[in-house]
């Protein structure tokens, strides 16, 4: 294990070889002009997903360093591009439910509640003929199990059966392996999503087959692992010293046996604590309006 992270793009560096991967298909593309990087993987084959440690399905990754910058020019861009990509899986679907995994009292853990805050939903407008022409949004923010006492795929399944939506769309908070991609990395997976995977506390899994809809995700990364941490700290350390020795030393392990060097070093307690970026308040609050001022003209467009 090198370290816990909810990210497609980091499992599929994992394998570590530039060659095609069989199975598994990468398209990269790098606008210029908004300098975002888009990175498609689409996972063909359950070959594929054994090799890659993700389902069957496509995942597609929008990157940038603007995004986790207070730069109110850079909304827009990011909400088009994020907004083309979701018009795709959302195509001429008609019923729309979305939901905000997570908890709104834990700032990290709050961005899909605060993204339906911003959401134009649509449901109640259509039942009492106040708007037409448009694709039916119902939204829900259902908490999560401390809460409530209930999976949360338990509840979207129930509703799914009352509301009777042609997809689901989640929201969530992710967990990265690579600190640079806190905050500034958006994730869409059409294979929907198991809460708390990244974070070591696994949930019920939100996917077609759990809930009989098909499922599209939405995440976030807003914690890193403090082994995680500790094992980026060395390569920088050993930079720092610029002994051969020591460089040669660190060649000698894998990455798994590395990481769990990094968990050695730590406490027991901090071993498996995560944390977050200090203006994780203003971060998410920006990106969830970002979320979901996208899905709003996906669904109308």
């Amino acid at each position: 294990m090198r370290g816990r992270t909810d990210l497609a793009v980091e499992m599929r560096e994992d394998i570590q070889r530039e060659e095609p991967v069989s199975g598994v298909h990468v398209m990269t593309k790098n606008n210029g002009d908004t300098d975002i990087k888009e990175v498609r993987i689409v996972v063909e084959n359950e070959e594929g997903a054994m090799c890659l440690g993700k389902p069957v399905g496509t995942y597609i990754t929008l990157e940038s360093e603007h995004l986790r910058q207070f730069d109110e020019g850079f909304h827009k861009p990011m909400m088009e591009v994020l907004a083309k990509n979701l018009k795709q899986f959302i195509g001429n679907k008609k019923k729309i439910m979305v939901a905000g995994l997570g908890n709104r009292e834990v700032t990290p853990d709050a961005l899909g509640p605060y993204v339906i805050d911003n959401l134009y939903v649509t449901r109640h407008l259509l039942a009492e003929g106040i708007i037409s022409q448009s694709v039916e949004v119902s939204a829900i923010a259902p908490g999560v199990m401390a809460q409530t006492g209930m999976e949360t795929v338990m509840i979207l399944k129930a509703l799914a059966r009352e509301i009777k939506p042609e997809l689901i769309i989640v929201i969530d908070a992710l967990a990265a392996r690579n600190s640079d991609r806190l905050n500034k990395t958006i994730q869409l997976a059409d294979t929907g999503i198991t809460p708390g995977s990244g974070v070591g506390n696994h949930r019920n899994a939100i996917n077609q087959e759990s809930v009989g809809v098909p499922v599209l995700a939405i995440g976030v990364p807003t914690v890193i692992s403090v082994p995680t941490i500790v094992n980026d700290a060395m390569d920088v350390m050993v930079h720092a010293i610029g002994k051969q020795g020591a460089k040669n030393v660190l060649k000698k392990f894998s990455d798994e046996e590395r990481y769990q060097l990094a968990c050695e070093m730590v406490t027991p307690y901090l071993e498996n604590m995560f944390v977050t970026p200090k203006d994780i308040d203003e971060a998410v609050k920006r990106i969830s309006y970002t979320i979901s001022e996208a899905i709003n003209q996906a669904a109308l467009a």
